[in-house]
């Protein structure tokens, strides 16, 4: 083999999974997204009989920090199986013109969508509740909205105290509490 091949071949296995996966959209692509008609409520029946949480991501062609979240985050196999066995995730465009049929029965574009539930950054993630009051929003009916980049300690965090349903008005324990006491427990070691 010679040098030149030697190279090129050790760049290609270098080069990052991530960035095979943009879609024609210009949006990254996970595995674990789902390509739904983006009927939130037929989506939710859909989640709901898995036994998974409805997700909605808000990305945008040419976004930083969805891109560095892709990169640094969602690649991670913690944070990548995880939401995969617990989560529906349909993605959205912030700019695109794909109907969307809300909860309440409205059909518009994404970006109308987005503007609708007041969306300002990318990426942006809706947590859903199990079920949702008739006529609510998807905006209205949220159990959580995790606007932007985080760390995968932050974001395995979010993930999962909304898995847990902590997030219920009985729980003692709001999500700033809780991701402190996840941070402390990994510094002690204590788990994973």
């Amino acid at each position: 083999m010679t040098r030149l091949t030697a190279l090129l071949s050790a760049t290609c296995l270098a080069l990052p999974l991530w960035a095979a996966e943009l879609g024609d959209d210009g949006l990254h692509k996970a595995d674990w997204m789902r390509d739904t008609f983006k009927d939130l409520n037929e989506d939710l029946a859909e989640a709901n009989a898995e036994g998974k949480r409805l997700v909605i991501m808000v990305e945008q062609r040419g976004c930083v920090y969805c891109a560095k979240m892709h990169k640094e985050v969602f690649s991670d196999p913690e944070v990548s199986d995880y939401i995969r066995e617990n989560f529906f995730v349909v993605q959205m465009n912030l700019h695109g013109d794909t109907e969307v049929t809300d909860f309440d029965g409205e059909a518009l574009s994404e970006k109308a969508a987005a503007r609708k539930w007041g969306i300002l950054f990318t990426p942006s993630i809706l947590f859903l509740p199990k079920e949702v009051e008739e006529g609510q929003t998807a905006a209205e009916s949220a159990v959580a909205l995790m606007p932007g980049a985080f760390s995968k300690g932050t974001t395995i965090d979010m993930f999962t105290w909304v898995n847990e349903e902590r997030y219920a008005l009985d729980s003692e324990e709001d999500f700033q509490r809780y991701h402190a006491r996840r941070i402390q427990e990994r510094n002690n070691g204590s788990f994973d």
